[in-house]
């Protein structure tokens, strides 16, 4: 296993097309996408070919959105990872963003935090920027909660495709002068 970050209770790794049943369950889900455009998807195809998507990220920018592997069970519950964003959004281009989502099983048990707190430290510790950003649907206070849990913090909502979101982002200075 390509392990990436590795938490207390998790793994993070690049996605597989092993990844496909695990993938169509979280992405086929209404309720996974409340806050994504309530679209989900409904066919394994769609699956593969966002796992497709997300290799390539890898291939091109080095970071994507990886697969979160109970360390447990070795099951696929959902992904947590960088997405370098290259198309402007909120009036910002090329940055990391941080994203998560879990399978609904998986929700309320603190993984999001989990994967969040170590995904801040690998964005500093390997990747040659001073800030990493996210972004959460501004009804979304679950994901609120979370990006602040990590030590994000809101700075504005902005207009994201014709919904207000909240936009958060972190210093490396302020993470390393956090740190206990």
């Amino acid at each position: 296993m390509n392990i990436k970050i590795e938490t207390e209770r998790l793994y993070l790794r690049e996605m597989l097309a092993s990844d496909e049943d695990g993938l169509f369950e979280l992405d086929s889900n209404p309720a996974v996408h409340t806050y994504l455009g309530n679209n989900p998807i409904s066919t394994r195809e769609e699956a593969g070919k966002y796992i497709e998507f997300v290799q390539q990220q890898y291939q091109e920018n080095g970071v994507g959105r990886w697969a979160v592997i109970d360390k447990i069970t070795g099951e696929f519950i959902g992904w947590s990872g960088i997405k370098l964003i290259k198309e402007p959004m909120n009036n910002h281009q090329n940055f990391y963003e941080i994203g998560y989502r879990f399978i609904e099983s998986y929700w309320g048990k603190g993984l999001a935090t989990e994967t969040t707190v170590a995904l801040v430290e690998y964005a500093f510790k390997n990747l040659e920027t001073e800030k990493i950003y996210a972004i959460c649907h501004i009804e979304n206070k679950g994901s609120k909660n979370v990006l602040l849990k990590s030590g994000l913090k809101l700075l504005e909502t902005f207009d994201y495709e014709g919904i207000e979101h909240n936009w958060f982002e972190l210093n490396k200075s302020e993470w390393l002068h956090a740190k206990p």
